[in-house]
């Protein structure tokens, strides 16, 4: 785990190393055990190491091999790394190192780009071949590792970060009408390419793209779910699914357990961490570290989950770490949180991750995480009223369910001239559900989800505020065999009991009735839900700073109400609409924009 940059050159002059350092510099924090420059011609790449797996100096990037002629950067975890370096064995290569990295490399010059197909695991990498000028990025199936990009014609960049790009320069920072419109619609989440930024763009999840020595390029999508009921599970009943989730399940936590350093676990006290703590001690994992997060109590609401955290745990016997937050410490630690934001995220899951990863760092280098198992199992209350919709009101349901506001309601709250004229947001989720496939408006939501919405949330989220301090998150329900089962479940079974039946079923012969049948709970940040005192100078400050007005993105006058009657303004999903705002405006002022 770790960050990786590079630029690659166009116009016939050297890569410029100079911005290739800076960039690598700003990601210090990804990769705090070394860091490495290559650079030869038109090319420079830059790299953060996180020492996880093979902690020598062996497995260093940017990673030569001359042999070959090959130069790779890497960012993520091959959890089958060890197989394929005995297939590749077979072959004749000899490998210098025991990391992941190097079979990546091999990998490549064996398959060439189609050695995605061949990877399990999360993943970002770049490999340059020389001999050619040819320039190759890649990204994982779910898009859990990251990939930034910004060019101009003349050369591009890439980073794991924006702010990594942004330290490089020339990059453009004015805001891009169309993200914005995402962002006000979607509650910060911006899919897709876009970021909030004009000059940057993402590389899609389940995407290789191949630039040539003159700039040209073209991208392969090489991974696309049906979501349908596939012939080789026909005649399976619910027992039948529950057994087969529970397995594919047990083998990606198993998976996620390859590392050279010990591997903890965040308890949320849900369903899905919890699962994920029962399974490892399934396979016999000894003092087990497990972290849990709470805040004070706030306008009514509670602030940690610490008795069904405690069940676990104390079923389980593992070496658990209730971590409490008073809210002195959130808000001094919010601006860090935004500062570590690679695009502005209004989820309270952001500023808690980022505190608790912190706290977690100084016991582990890697976590497993329950994050996806929603997306994928259809766990949020917009998933339930698409059960008796038809395949073509699959559109109308969701976006009354998920959508933050209209199109219509924007032209009071964004300011003219920052505004998309046309319902841009409406326009992604129409074309992404009427694609061929997705046999149900179920199936073709929780595809959507699952292709286009979930990198760039609960994935990019977790990535962040952990990377931040040098940890490393790991998803099993982001494994991607296990998505494509789930994909294919009867969607009746994944709605029973209110979401993600199926997966409560698989786990009532693993953990406490108490958790398995516990009302879903979201992660609590009281103090940022019900913005008050100090926390509502610091968004109040972001709104009406120097930056802000000279920038002018939302109606002055709206503006002004939300924070007169902050209460009375959320998006459908309960998001306080004042802190959409403000955090937009933090998270700008944050990268001195």
């Amino acid at each position: 785990m770790c960050g990786l940059t590079g630029e690659i050159r166009f116009d016939g002059r050297r890569a410029d190393i100079g911005a290739v350092g800076r960039m690598t510099d700003a990601m210090h924090d990804r990769g705090p055990d070394g860091s490495g420059l290559w650079s030869q011609g038109p090319v420079a790449l830059g790299h953060r190491r996180l020492k996880i797996i093979d902690l020598s100096d062996k497995a260093a990037q940017p990673m030569a091999d001359s042999s070959l002629g090959l130069a790779a950067v890497f960012n993520g975890c091959l959890y089958n790394y060890r197989e394929l370096r005995e297939e590749l064995r077979a072959e004749g290569y000899r490998f210098f190192s025991d990391s992941d990295t190097e079979v990546l490399v091999k990998a490549f010059h064996r398959w060439g780009p189609d050695c995605v197909h061949r990877l399990a695991g999360m993943f970002a990498f770049a490999v340059f071949e020389p001999a050619t000028g040819r320039l190759t990025l890649a990204r994982d199936r779910l898009g859990i590792k990251p990939m930034y990009v910004s060019g101009d014609g003349r050369r591009l960049r890439f980073a794991s970060t924006l702010p990594a790009l942004l330290a490089g320069g020339e990059v453009s920072t004015d805001i891009d009408p169309v993200a914005l419109h995402h962002y006000m619609t979607f509650h910060s989440l911006v899919p897709g390419e876009r970021t909030i930024l004009d000059g940057v763009r993402k590389l899609p999840p389940a995407t290789v793209r191949t630039v040539e020595a003159d700039g040209t390029s073209h991208d392969t999508v090489y991974w696309n779910p049906p979501f349908a009921r596939l012939p080789r599970y026909e005649g399976m009943d619910a027992h039948d699914w529950r057994e087969a989730v529970l397995d594919r399940l047990r083998a990606a936590v198993r998976r996620r357990m390859v590392a050279d350093v010990p591997v903890g676990v965040l308890l949320s006290g849900g369903l899905d961490s919890s699962v994920i703590v029962a399974l490892l001690a399934e396979e016999g994992q000894r003092d087990l570290s497990t972290f849990s997060i709470g805040f004070p109590a706030a306008g009514g609401d509670a602030g940690d989950e610490f008795r069904y955290s405690d069940l676990v745990a104390e079923r389980f016997g593992t070496d658990h770490h209730r971590i409490l937050i008073e809210d002195s410490r959130l808000l001094s630690g919010l601006p860090e949180a935004v500062r570590a934001m690679s695009e502005p995220m209004v989820s309270h899951d952001c500023v808690a991750f980022h505190l608790l990863s912190g706290e977690v760092a100084g016991h582990v280098k890697v976590v497993q995480s329950g994050q996806g198992a929603d997306e994928v199992f259809a766990g949020y209350r917009w998933f339930p009223p698409l059960a008796a919709v038809p395949r073509e009101e699959a559109f109308a349901t969701y976006a009354r369910e998920f959508f933050d506001r209209p199109h219509e309601d924007l032209t009071g709250i964004v300011a003219p001239g920052h505004l998309a004229e046309e319902d841009v947001s409406a326009d992604v989720v129409r074309r992404h559900l009427d694609r061929p496939g997705a046999e149900t408006a179920l199936d073709a939501v929780l595809r959507l989800e699952t292709r286009l919405m979930l990198a760039d949330d609960p994935v990019k989220r977790v990535d962040n505020m952990t990377m931040a301090h040098g940890l490393e998150a790991r998803t099993p329900f982001l494994d991607h065999e296990l998505v494509e089962l789930a994909a294919a479940c009867p969607p009746e079974l994944k709605l029973a009991g209110g979401g993600k039946g199926i997966l409560k079923e698989a786990s009532r012969a693993l953990l406490p009735r108490e958790v398995v049948d516990r009302p879903k709970g979201y992660f609590p940040v009281p103090a940022i839900r019900h913005i008050d005192g100090p926390f509502l100078d610091l968004v109040r400050d972001a709104l009406t700073a120097p930056a802000a007005r000279s920038r002018g993105l939302f109606d002055k006058a709206y503006v002004e109400e939300l924070l007169e009657n902050r209460e009375a303004h959320r998006t459908t999903t309960g998001v306080n609409m004042l802190w959409q705002l403000g955090l937009l405006e933090m998270w700008l002022q944050a990268q001195g924009i």
